[in-house]
């Protein structure tokens, strides 16, 4: 059973999130900035992983410290998820369209945070969430987990389609890192004989 529940308490932000790799999609998500909560939605369903995620933030600030801490608590929550890693993909990759958006995702659960994020926003804010914010959700959650991400979304007409291509492409890619394959249900998978930490 690959279940974690994590909770980080800050002067800034509260989250608690229980995350099942392994799971049907399913997701309850009380967090204060919607779209970011539809994104988390589509995240969970799209990667058939079961979460629930209550949070709250200073936003009175502006939303990054919630954004960015919701990014790093659920790489966390796979970290812990994941164990030792023997035996999983490591690697995975996605391309999603959404109309006339396409995303490009890949992640490589290599122990090594980095993140390349190549796209821009026509708008400041989609919905509620301010869109500047998306990049560090993803650096956030590369740092949680300790991968490598990279992610692309070079055209779309919508916002909110490049955005939801990129969070659908990055469920998928992580489902296929995630998911284990049975010739090496022992192994480790590196070269080094350990994935770093």
């Amino acid at each position: 059973m690959r279940i974690a529940r994590i909770t980080r308490i800050t002067n800034e932000t509260e989250i608690k999130a229980v995350l099942r790799i392994d799971g049907k999609g399913k997701f309850d998500i009380k967090i204060p900035i919607g779209f970011l909560k539809h994104m988390l939605e589509s995240f969970a369903k799209h990667g058939l992983f079961d979460m629930k995620i209550e949070a709250k933030g200073d936003l009175e600030v502006d939303q990054h410290h919630l954004v960015e801490d919701l990014g790093f608590v659920l790489g966390q929550a796979f970290k812990k998820s994941l164990g030792n890693k023997k035996g999983i993909n490591r690697a995975g990759y996605f391309i999603f369209p959404m109309d006339d958006a396409l995303a490009i995702a890949a992640v490589d659960v290599s122990g090594r945070p980095y993140l390349k994020f190549i796209s821009k926003f026509k708008r400041r804010f989609c919905g509620d969430l301010d869109t500047d914010l998306i990049e560090d959700f993803f650096y956030g959650f590369s740092v949680g987990l300790g991968c490598n991400i990279a992610i692309q979304a070079k055209y779309g007409r919508s916002d909110h389609h490049k955005i939801e291509a990129i969070f659908k492409a990055f469920a998928k890619a992580m489902k296929m890192a995630c998911s284990k394959d049975k010739r090496a249900a022992k192994e480790m998978p590196s070269t080094k004989g350990l994935i770093e930490k």
